[in-house]
């Protein structure tokens, strides 16, 4: 087994592990299973484990290994520039442009966005304490297993009808707000409705979800069907942040279920959250959220009604499509509308003794998510097994060797 070669060598990371509330406990997560790869993870079987950090970011930096040390990688990439690739190193200031992540999500993240450029600076400066960085934000969130979240919002015949249907919800928003909604006598309405929710008072939404809950309870009871009102998601979202607003965003917002390999694209200024599952995701380097429910975090309802993008569509426009690399039939690709990030997900059959990862332009980090092999030149050997992450410099290639069974490996990359 051979790897090749063309610039500085491949190098492994240790990544760090992030352990927020909202993660899946023990070996029940993803990420946890990933870290056992690591002699220095020590596992607590009822601890959260919800994020795994591939990249710079201070606030969970890689890890160079190399020769028994440990390094910063935004330390060697600073003393090694040239792993970025020319346009790379140049368009973002020698600095490697994403964050690449695996999540395991047990309990629902907040509603929230994130802001474009223009925008990421201009909250920046105002409030540097809560905006950390000028940089804007998008994501990518690719299923590893079947994955919940809220995206985007819905069609508007179908928002106006959960208006009509659920008083509750009506109540809430407010008879004038109701009405330019269902009449559709307004371009704004969507706006204004949707603004009035998230800023009606916390005793208005209290009282009106907990009589929404026990009339659906008693209708449940009562042996009706009640799905046609997002019950299930209503109740178990009412659980984990009881009378938050943010339950009441279920009939604004689309309800996905990805399935392993599909996406969802997140760019500026659209609503969503995400709610269980395991996913890889990838990032501009930034941590600029702006958020307005179903958190104990700062919400920052008035900036995230302003800043949306009143756009409605269904659920199917709101998974993002993937494609096949045309040179190669175990690679797809997912190419967002961004130049920080590409991802592409690698399956090796069982029968393929050998792979060869081509060369691109610009610095990428691989991490295996299934299978084992081994990567080595002549001074060094890397064996891959479930949890190795690989950072791969510009314009370099490798061959891996596969142990008899299949792999799944998923790469993040810049190229311009």
């Amino acid at each position: 087994m051979n790897c090749f070669f063309t610039l500085l060598p491949v190098v492994e990371l240790k990544c760090a592990v992030q352990c927020y509330a909202w993660g899946k406990i023990g070996l029940n997560s993803t990420v946890a299973q990933l870290a056992l790869t690591s002699p220095s993870f020590h596992l607590e079987e009822d601890k959260p484990y919800s994020e795994f950090w591939m990249g710079t970011h201070p606030n969970g930096p890689s890890k160079v290994l190399k020769e028994g040390k440990e390094s910063l990688l935004s330390d060697w990439i600073e003393s090694n520039k040239d792993v970025l690739g020319n346009k790379v190193k140049e368009i973002f200031g020698g600095k490697l442009p994403f964050l690449f992540k695996v999540l395991s999500v047990n309990k629902a993240l907040s509603i929230q966005a994130h802001p474009n450029k223009p925008h990421a600076e201009l909250l920046h400066d105002k409030r540097p304490d809560v905006y950390k960085d000028p940089n804007h934000k998008p994501e990518m969130a690719i299923a590893l297993t079947p994955f919940e979240g809220l995206c985007g919002f819905r069609p508007l015949d179908e928002i106006q009808k959960f208006v009509k249907t659920i008083p509750e919800l009506s109540a809430v928003i407010g008879q004038e707000a109701t009405t330019a909604l269902v009449t559709g006598s307004d371009p704004h309405a969507l706006k204004k409705a949707f603004t009035a929710l998230m800023t009606s008072s916390q005793d208005a939404v209290s009282e009106q979800l907990g009589k929404l809950l026990l009339r659906l309870q008693e209708k449940k009871t009562s042996g009706h069907d009640i799905s046609n009102q997002s019950s299930e998601l209503l109740f178990r979202l009412n659980s984990q942040f009881p009378g938050d607003v943010g339950c009441f965003c279920i009939y604004f917002l689309n309800h996905i279920v990805l399935q392993p390999g599909q996406a969802m694209f997140l760019g500026p200024n659209l609503p969503h959250a995400y709610l269980a599952g395991d996913c890889m995701e990838c990032m501009a380097c930034s941590d600029n959220v702006v958020r307005a429910g179903l958190t104990p975090k700062f919400k920052d309802v008035e900036t995230l009604c302003e800043m949306l993008e009143y756009n409605c569509g269904s659920k199917e426009e709101n998974i993002f499509p993937c494609h096949q690399d045309p040179s190669d039939s175990h690679v797809t690709i997912y190419d967002p509308p961004v130049s920080d990030f590409t991802v592409s997900r690698i399956k090796i059959p069982a029968s393929c003794p050998s792979y060869k990862f081509k060369a691109l332009s610009g610095p990428s980090i691989c991490v295996v998510i299934s299978g084992s092999g081994a990567v080595e030149d002549t001074a060094s050997k890397i064996c891959l097994n479930r949890g190795t992450v690989l950072f791969i410099p510009a314009n370099t290639t490798l061959d891996v060797t596969c142990k008899e069974e299949d792999m799944e490996i998923y790469r993040a990359y810049c190229v311009l």
